[in-house]
């Protein structure tokens, strides 16, 4: 499964300052997603993605949030490279890794 979605930079509350920034996707897809790895999500519900900014790629993972959607970490080399703050918008693109 691939998505692309357009989603604003946020910064974790409980952690303000210490760079966990996140863009959250949709609700829909985040629902098909729940529904397709059932059953092989790893820790705290994640699940493997590759995801993509403009030309910078990377593995990590997305995790269930407190409203239901899945979020996406962000790190810092990913923000600088694609010379994203928080606030801003950004074309985001995530394909499921461990999908049966």
């Amino acid at each position: 499964m691939i998505v692309e979605f357009e989603a604003e930079l946020w910064e974790w509350d409980a952690r303000p300052g210490e760079s966990w920034v996140f863009v959250s996707l949709p609700p829909e897809p985040s629902e098909e997603i729940r529904e397709l790895t059932t059953g092989t999500r790893r820790g705290f519900g994640s699940v493997r993605v590759r995801a993509q900014i403009g030309t910078t790629a990377w593995r990590t993972s997305i995790f269930p949030g407190s409203d239901g959607a899945y979020v996406l970490p962000l790190k810092k080399a990913v923000r600088t490279a694609r010379r994203l703050s928080i606030g801003d918008r950004a074309t985001v693109t995530i394909e499921l890794v461990d999908t049966p």
